[in-house]
């Protein structure tokens, strides 16, 4: 049996496909290793019953996560899976821009980028992965990201810059204070998913103006640092994943429009087609 996943910082997507090619999902909280150890990634997983089920099964595990991007930070990972699938012959921790490229662009050149919790992009020649600019965070970038827009939702309703009726609302949905927002981003676990929380509100009134100007400016400032930044970004397909990127496709594709690029793939999950892939692949070794 192989397993896959799929990890942003918010949820992570899991599929064990057996002998037969038949699929079983599962779902997790999402795994950072800036933010999680080996015993807690390993106490999630342990809860898990379909991983308690198959898990003397599994022979190959495919992970790709954000965070992942040292070696250090991906062996935090590498323990985790280890010791709970100890059976396990082969075991491999990615990053979630290789993950990106696998699911968009796998056998030719394209730019692939993440647009969920967090943000980042890559140029993948089919070989090898070129990122340009670093994905520097939440707190210093992430720019047209979750948690990019939900900093700029809490400040302009903190503010009282946003719209009257839609700062009514924000209050009646969430019912918050300065010092619930406070809390939750200097003293709480895991800002950056709180920071992103809000996204469903803005998918809701995303025809408001005040919405469709502050996810344009978000999405655009994305594209000047994150696409621009590669010289044949014209020339190639620029290809998307993740839910920012999938629920805001058709600013995304005004934003392409004015920025004279070509809009590949757009992935919501890019679980399925990493699964396909190392399906594929592995067809063709045998």
């Amino acid at each position: 049996m192989i397993l896959v996943a799929d990890s942003g910082s918010t949820k992570c997507d899991w599929i064990i496909i057996d002998n037969s090619n038949t699929k079983i999902k599962t779902k997790t909280m999402g795994f950072n290793p800036f933010f999680h150890s080996t015993e807690f990634i390993l106490g999630k997983i342990q809860e898990n019953k379909i991983f308690q089920d198959y898990r003397d099964k599994i022979k190959e595990i495919y992970f790709y996560g954000a965070g992942c991007s040292s070696a250090n930070r991906k062996l935090i990972l590498e323990n985790a899976l280890s010791q709970f699938f100890n059976l396990a012959e082969k075991i491999v921790v990615d990053h979630d821009l290789t993950g990106a490229a696998l699911a968009t662009t796998p056998f030719s050149p394209g730019i692939a980028c993440i647009l969920g919790t967090g943000s980042n992009s890559c140029f993948f020649d089919g070989k090898n992965i070129q990122e340009n600019v670093p994905a520097l965070g939440y707190i210093l970038g992430d720019e047209g990201s979750g948690s990019y827009f939900g900093k700029i939702l809490l400040a302009d309703w903190l503010y009282h810059r946003m719209p009257t009726e839609l700062a009514i609302e924000f209050q009646k949905r969430f019912n918050l204070t300065k010092e619930d927002i406070f809390s939750s981003i200097h003293l709480e676990k895991f800002p950056n998913v709180y920071l992103a929380s809000f996204m469903p509100f803005v998918k809701d009134n995303q025809n408001h103006p005040y919405m469709k100007d502050m996810v344009y400016q978000g999405l655009a400032k994305f594209i000047n640092i994150h696409v621009w930044c590669y010289d044949n970004f014209r020339e190639v397909p620029v290809n998307f994943v993740g839910s920012i990127a999938y629920y805001f496709r058709e600013v995304l594709e005004e934003v392409a429009k004015n920025h004279r690029f070509t809009i590949g793939k757009i992935e919501k999950k890019p679980i399925f087609p990493l699964v396909e892939y190392h399906l594929n692949t592995q067809e063709q070794t045998i």
